[in-house]
């Protein structure tokens, strides 16, 4: 008789401990706190991201912690690992080096957090999704855009950071694109570099490097984002060349789109960071609460299938300048500098 009274008891209080836990995450789902850990807020362009993302997700109901790692892999480890002791339902992460946070997103994973990768891929980890643009196609457009205006000749590559995935996925663009090119003779790759940090100083020495090695014969550089591309404007300048070697860039950074309506680069590709904080932050609370996110790819990260939302860019250049000012995302006084 004993245990037969005490098992409702145990029941009842086992009972009500869960429904009030599965209340709490109600709660937790309802108002989530999101964790946003960037890899550097001193470069323009995530700034925007974090603006745009904090803006979306309060809409939604959601509180917002930010972190920069200032380009430091350890200060992002210590960082992600503050957020997990403050409770945050989801990480939204910008990895400063994709191969070093699985031991961070396991912890997360432990603690019931979800985890989605922002613009860049985390690898070899068990995380949630990823959103980002299509990096492989921004390459690609980067690469054609040159070879419209450049089909013969010589190429440097400069590559981001081989610690992202993303400079990676450009890079492969940019090959797919190349390739046929090269096979014919067209274009010669005549040297390739991954630039640490993606520091336009760094490209400066590369692209005056190439310049001495080529007798100051370059036809292209493949430049894989604004900051880099202005880097071999420089160098490219101090040679009078600038204007007369075809540059591609991305993130359409204000310095970067006045070099384009000045002729000194060619392109740079526009990625509509507010739709991507948009959809992001939306996606973050939809994995918190449950819900099935619809998803158009997957990426093999090493470790899983990773579920991923992949958002289309658009092309720059001298042209086409004025689809920043309709979208917001500068204002002619700005594009003008005044």
């Amino acid at each position: 008789m004993t245990s037969i009274t005490r098992r409702p008891v145990v029941t009842a209080l086992a009972t009500g401990l869960a429904l009030g836990l599965l209340g709490q995450a109600r709660a937790d789902a309802r108002n989530p706190k999101i964790g946003f850990s960037i890899d550097d807020l001193r470069v323009e362009r995530w700034t925007r991201d974090r603006d745009y993302f904090t803006a979306a997700a309060k809409a939604l109901g959601a509180t917002v912690y930010v972190q920069s790692a200032d380009a430091s892999e350890q200060r992002q480890i210590a960082q992600i690992e503050s957020l997990i002791s403050r409770g945050v339902d989801a990480l939204v992460i910008v990895p400063y080096n994709a191969t070093v946070l699985t031991n961070a997103v396991r912890e997360a994973k432990k603690a019931g957090i979800k985890v989605l990768c922002y613009d860049r891929l985390i690898l070899n980890a068990d995380v949630d999704a990823f959103i980002s643009f299509d990096n492989e196609k921004v390459g690609e457009l980067q690469a054609q855009s040159l070879l419209a205006l450049r089909p013969k000749g010589n190429y440097y590559l400069l590559g981001g950071a081989a610690t992202t995935h993303n400079a990676k996925l450009l890079r492969n663009g940019q090959l797919r694109a190349l390739q046929p090119a090269i096979d014919r003779g067209d274009i010669k790759i005549v040297g390739q570099q991954w630039i640490a940090d993606w520091s336009p100083a760094l490209v400066m020495s590369a692209i005056e490097n190439a310049l001495t090695a080529n007798a100051n014969k370059l036809d292209a550089v493949v430049a894989s984002n604004d900051g880099m591309a202005g880097g071999a404007v420089q160098a490219l300048a101090a040679q009078k060349l600038a204007g007369q070697v075809v540059v591609s860039g991305q993130d359409a950074d204000l310095a970067a789109v006045r070099r384009v309506l000045a002729g000194t680069q060619t392109m740079t590709v526009y990625k509509p960071l507010k739709r991507l904080a948009d959809a992001a932050a939306q996606l973050a609370i939809d994995l918190v609460r449950g819900q099935r996110p619809t998803f158009n790819s997957q990426y093999d990260n090493g470790y899983k299938k990773v579920d991923a939302v992949l958002l289309d860019s658009v092309v720059i250049t001298r042209g086409n300048v004025d689809v920043l000012i309709k979208d917001g995302f500068y204002t002619q006084a700005q594009i003008d500098g005044k």
